[in-house]
């Protein structure tokens, strides 16, 4: 495994950090998951990311079970706040009400005093931002988390969200996007803002929800139980790339992915860790073995000119429009 700090902070964290968005309390039984947080120890990763709607609360439950019994202060373990938890009105947006009831509730479901990362799962039009920021910075000050981040920020906010950060002296170190070979909206504002502002990114969906592993086949069905065919809202999430000719080009990465040596997984995820600005890639698995499988694209050099190849091929289907703020339908 590899490691990087996160932005210009003091925080390091592993290249590649689990996740459990879906998996988790719903898609696959616990005890798979666990086996899978056991594979993601035993490979190297330090760093575990989720999310207090995940599962409706249940993720972050199986999380903490995952790693009950592991040395804290070795773990980055990585939460999230905004959307609803609850039936309640203030179950939900990024209101002071909402974060200082949502931090206690993760910090007992994960069975931790502390997480090291919070992070704001989404913006909040809803809420003024110097209320948020401050609720926070309150989070910060008790001791409840070390440093705090966001999702899916547009670079608007983002500088926003810094300027009050630093006026509070709270440390805010990250943003959390959609990043793959096919979404590359970060590239245009987001990125060259979090570098002028000393902000990593921690991105999701590298392999684009499995498109970019080939396991779809242009001109058929897709394969019994992969996210495609889940009603549990993946493939509401992936039909936007479930297109033939999509689905052709991605077959054309297979051969550069065998000339370096790598699976198809392993390319994508190897190729948003060579954006500097990127601090680690989340991958999710329901099989122990999918983990230690992308585990192997961490540090992970790719050649120039295999980087234009890939281009070349999928030129035509990259999303990279900046007014696209935010993913489509899905929740990460």
């Amino acid at each position: 495994m590899e490691f990087r700090h996160l932005g210009r902070s003091g925080l390091v964290i592993s290249e590649i950090a689990y996740g459990n968005w879906i998996t988790h309390g719903s898609q696959v039984e616990e005890d798979a998951a666990l086996a899978c947080v056991r594979a993601a120890l035993d490979a190297g990763i330090t760093t575990f990311d989720t999310a207090d709607v995940y599962a409706e609360t249940r993720a972050e439950a199986v999380l903490g079970r995952a790693l009950k019994g592991e040395r804290r202060a070795g773990l980055e373990i990585c939460t999230k706040v905004f959307w609803p938890t609850g039936p309640g009105r203030n179950d939900r947006s990024l209101s002071r009400k909402h974060i200082m009831e949502s931090i206690d509730g993760s910090l007992t479901r994960l069975g931790t005093d502390y997480v090291d990362l919070y992070q704001a799962h989404r913006y909040d039009e809803s809420t003024p931002l110097e209320e948020t920021m401050l609720a926070f910075a309150d989070v910060v000050r008790s001791g409840k988390a070390l440093y705090i981040g966001v999702s899916e920020w547009n670079a608007e906010q983002i500088r926003a969200g810094a300027e009050l950060a630093r006026e509070l002296r709270v440390p805010f170190i990250s943003n959390q996007p959609q990043y793959s070979m096919l979404w590359r909206v970060i590239e245009s504002e987001i990125v060259p803002a979090s570098e002028e502002l000393g902000l990593g990114q921690i991105v999701w969906s590298p392999i684009a929800q499995g498109v970019l592993t080939g396991k779809y086949q242009p001109g058929q069905a897709p394969p019994a139980g992969s996210r495609a065919t889940d009603t549990k809202g993946g493939q509401t999430f992936i039909s936007r790339h479930m297109d033939d000719e999509l689905l052709t080009a991605v077959q054309r990465l297979r051969p550069l992915a065998d000339e370096a040596g790598l699976t198809m997984a392993q390319l994508a995820v190897a190729w948003v860790l060579q954006n500097p600005n990127v601090a680690a890639a989340i991958i999710g698995a329901s099989r122990p073995d999918q983990v230690a499988e992308n585990v192997k694209a961490a540090g992970v050099k790719l050649e120039d000119e295999l980087l234009t190849k890939i281009d070349v091929i999928l030129d035509a289907f990259v999303e990279r429009d900046p007014a696209r703020t935010q993913s489509p339908a899905g929740r990460p």
